[in-house]
């Protein structure tokens, strides 16, 4: 269970997900703290909700997170589009909620939005929380990414010409992971 806690209170669960330590946000701030400036792009069908938290009110980490509309998919009740940020940190967080079914097309739209705000952000490296889990055959048949479509979205992070940390995240039981982690791999190579 992912946790935020707000000042003066007991910390509140956020997440129904099963994340004890959030990696990409660590690999991020260890990577902050060695002079970089880094953002967070999140491919996962599901909302960073959790890394979201961590870093809405800072304005040394972008997090970016394309996922599908939390308004009929877990987790509800964060990652909507309105969802910029506060204090210090507002405009460096950046929500692209997705309709169901978002086939490959939609799902590109959608990240060249996500690439060209990390390029404005002046990032110099990027976090990729990589989700395999908005695959078509997916167990929870919410996005309807082929596995093509994750070679293009690899293909076009890796267009920023950015260093890229991966840090593995959603893909449940589907005879279609493999391929699908195959297909990002080479995209990046």
């Amino acid at each position: 269970m992912c946790f935020r806690a707000r000042r003066g209170t007991v910390p509140l669960p956020i997440s129904r997900g099963g994340c004890f330590l959030n990696n990409a946000a660590i690999a991020a701030e260890r990577l902050r703290m060695a002079g970089l400036r880094p953002a967070i792009l999140d491919v996962d069908v599901h909302h960073g909700n959790g890394t979201q938290g961590i870093f809405y009110g800072r304005d040394d980490v972008l997090t970016v997170s394309l996922h599908a509309d939390p308004d009929r998919f877990c987790p509800f009740f964060w990652g909507g589009a309105q969802e910029r940020g506060e204090g210090r940190g507002m405009g460096h967080n950046l929500n692209l909620p997705l309709p169901r079914d978002t086939e490959d097309a939609g799902y590109l739209a959608a990240l060249y939005t996500a690439l060209a705000r990390i390029a404005a952000f002046g990032a110099d490296v990027i976090v990729v929380a990589l989700g395999l889990d908005a695959h078509i055959d997916d167990p929870f048949k919410c996005l309807a990414v082929t596995t093509e479509g994750f070679a293009r979205i690899a293909q076009e992070i890796a267009g920023l010409d950015l260093p890229l940390l991966l840090v593995q995240e959603g893909g449940y039981v589907s005879d279609a992971l493999a391929d699908n982690l195959t297909a990002f791999l080479d995209g990046v190579a």
